[in-house]
């Protein structure tokens, strides 16, 4: 693979999502602005957002047999994705469901399905593929084992390693020793806070982030932790200190793949030799870009956008 190709451990889901004025009650039905069915699941939305910044993308997605599995050879192609990606397995293609209110704000629910059939057999026989890229990315769509294979075989090929623990599930050890760069939210960094340090004080906030929860993350692994603050931007944790990075304004309609485009940024930045105070600066962009249209698939910006919106700053 080329200098600077990325090898996403991914998940596909068929997305459908919703943009409503307001989150609807319980037992209620809302009128939808627009409803969008799309590819997607955060895996397909790391390639595909490292794929539009002119990274090589090579990975894994798993298929099911059933008739949602014909969406995904389509959005690989559209997506200029290899489809020798998709591992096609019995059962039931993944799906989600999602609502954006008024103010871009977002919430959602995943049945991953094959996606967590994903083994570590599936990423033993890419094992070349794995030694020879420049960053594997994973997320938490699919189950611990295939993510735990591959980022051993990252390490002992000196391959740096990125997880965005979300939806959020409790960070083995041994994964979170093997992953340099850890990109987290403030839910995420709740939830592990409640874990490793459950006497903790608003853990998720910024200041206290980087004087306790950050470092006890370092400590276990990391050599990067990023908390992402949404339209407060976001702030980073290594072993030299604390890097703030503000959030660009635009105007937001759907916030729903925001955080897979920061991801996904900032890790192709970095394996592309940026200093990490240059990578958040491009992952802040990217993520701000892709507020700007509804769904994933179509916001997500490419290196052209990151660079005119930043032309655009200060």
């Amino acid at each position: 693979m080329a200098e600077g190709s990325i090898f996403v451990l991914g998940s596909f889901v068929v997305s459908c999502s919703a943009k409503v004025s307001r989150f609807p009650r319980p037992g209620e039905s809302l009128a939808a602005d627009i409803v969008t069915i799309e590819p997607g699941g955060k895996g397909l939305n790391l390639a595909m957002a490292s794929r539009r910044l002119g990274a090589e993308v090579d990975g894994l997605l798993a298929v099911g047999d059933d008739i949602a599995a014909a969406f995904a050879a389509p959005a690989l192609a559209k997506a200029r994705l290899p489809a020798t990606m998709l591992v096609h397995l019995p059962g039931k293609t993944g799906s989600g469901v999602g609502f954006t209110d008024a103010h871009g704000e977002t919430c959602l629910a995943v049945d991953a399905g094959v996606n967590r059939a994903l083994s570590a057999t599936h990423v033993r026989a890419r094992t070349e593929a794995i030694a020879a890229c420049a960053m594997v990315m994973a997320q938490f769509e699919i189950g611990d084992e295939p993510i735990r294979e591959a980022f051993a075989l990252a390490r002992r090929a000196r391959v740096p390693t990125l997880l965005n623990p979300s939806p959020f599930r409790p960070i083995p050890p041994d994964i979170l020793a093997n992953a340099q760069i850890l990109v987290i939210n403030q839910t995420e960094a709740q939830a592990l806070a409640a874990e490793i340090m459950p006497d903790a004080s608003e853990p998720a906030e910024p200041s206290r982030f980087v004087a306790e929860l950050g470092p006890a993350l370092l400590a276990r692994g990391p050599s990067l932790v990023v908390l992402t603050l949404g339209a407060a931007g976001a702030v980073a944790v290594t072993a030299e200190g604390a890097i703030g990075q503000v959030a660009f304004p635009v105007e937001a309609i759907d916030a729903l793949g925001a955080g897979d485009a920061f991801a996904a940024t900032l890790g192709v930045a970095l394996s592309r030799g940026s200093a990490t105070v240059e990578a958040l600066r491009q992952a802040a962009a990217a993520g701000a870009i892709a507020t700007r249209k509804t769904g994933v698939f179509d916001a997500l910006g490419t290196q052209a956008d990151i660079d005119q919106l930043l032309g655009t700053q200060p």
